[in-house]
């Protein structure tokens, strides 16, 4: 049986493979929300496909709000920024559903499903401060600055490829998620100094 985890700030979502289960037996009419697993890269594929399925089947009080899970982020490309949403946790969805045999059957024989998460064949709800926090970063004020996606860490060798200090090695040292700017120690005059750039102005050295 195998084992994966979906990480979050202060938790971690145990995943399951319990494929070939039996139909679990929940209290009906109660709804929470589970972890589907899924293709990756097909998720809001298969969530559209999802939403039709319920609807032709006529199972719309049994089923709630379909996510997949996203945050924003800001790139920047040459001299233009963008705001993207980016998949936290790819080839996983959310779903507020009625655990019964008729929805449990309907998600399991749908295109993509993989199983929901859980162990010993029950889908396992998720916690309150995880649906909390998914629900956050989805209802986030679009007029909030989010997160840029810089691609760096902090002790990460780095190569300048633009700019004053064009072709000097050095380590990241202070990352600005807000700013997109990056404080790197560069080895200058035979002193190690730091020095701050933008993100676009480095790249990872891996010689």
């Amino acid at each position: 049986m195998s084992e994966t985890e979906l990480k979050t700030d202060d938790t971690q979502l145990a995943v399951k493979d319990v494929s070939g289960a039996d139909a679990p037996e929940e209290p009906q009419h109660v709804k929470n929300w589970y972890i589907l697993k899924v293709q990756v890269n097909r998720e809001e594929p298969i969530k559209r496909t999802l939403e039709r399925r319920i609807a032709v089947a006529g199972l719309q009080d049994s089923f709630g709000e379909i996510l997949v899970p996203t945050e924003k982020v800001t790139e920047i490309r040459g001299d233009k920024k963008r705001i993207v949403k980016r998949k936290l946790y790819p080839g996983y969805i959310m779903i507020y559903m009625e655990i019964n045999d008729a929805t449990w059957f309907l998600v399991r024989e749908t295109p993509g499903v993989g199983d929901f998460t859980g162990a010993a064949g029950k889908p396992t709800p998720m916690q309150e401060h995880e649906v909390r926090r998914m629900l956050a970063l989805e209802d986030e004020d679009p007029k909030m600055s989010p997160q840029l996606k810089v691609g760096y860490q902090v002790g990460e060798k780095i190569k300048v490829k633009e700019g004053t200090f064009e072709s000097y090695e050095g380590v990241v040292d202070v990352i600005d998620l807000t700013s997109g700017r990056v404080t790197v120690i560069l080895n200058l005059f035979g002193r190690s100094t730091p020095v701050e750039l933008e993100y676009w102005q480095i790249e990872k050295n891996l010689s």
